[in-house]
């Protein structure tokens, strides 16, 4: 099993920071170099505890499916998204929002693990990791510069 840290600033309250992470919407813009959209549970607006999204994206070169569900919500402090359906053996992203001097420092505190045991295990540290957190930079520089302009 892999673990990833992101830390990323953004000059927006915790509040503003955690409505736009839940977004159906903005997570299909901030991902639209990988064609990710809703196909099934809540296909737009903010998610909330308990609901459910089928995405449906490419990733290199192949179609997945992935179903989420918001297993925790403590707004607007905390959410944790994870796969009930998908590609990983295991997937649990917590989002944390906390106060941050004028605006937000957000964590995404992610834990992946690879099917297929032994060569997943390799794909997670060849591939996988670095994937994947260029994914969440990308998202989260995508969350940061859509804040910060309606400022």
């Amino acid at each position: 099993m892999i673990r990833l840290r992101l830390e990323t600033r953004i000059a927006a309250t915790p509040a503003e920071c955690f409505a736009l992470s839940l977004s159906v919407d903005a997570h299909t813009s901030s991902m639209s170099d990988s064609r990710e959209r809703a196909v099934g549970g809540v296909t737009s607006g903010e998610m909330r505890a308990g609901q459910t999204v089928t995405w449906r994206a490419v990733h290199f070169g192949i179609p997945w499916r992935m179903t989420s569900l918001i297993s925790a919500y403590d707004a607007p402090h905390r959410f944790v998204d994870e796969q009930v359906a998908g590609p990983f053996a295991r997937w649990h992203h917590e989002h944390r929002f906390e106060p941050d001097g004028d605006g937000t420092r957000m964590l995404d505190l992610v834990e992946f693990a690879a099917p297929f045991g032994p060569l997943g295990r390799i794909a997670e540290r060849i591939a996988l990791r670095r994937y994947l957190t260029r994914l969440l930079e990308r998202r989260n520089d995508w969350l940061r510069e859509t804040l910060e302009a309606r400022r």
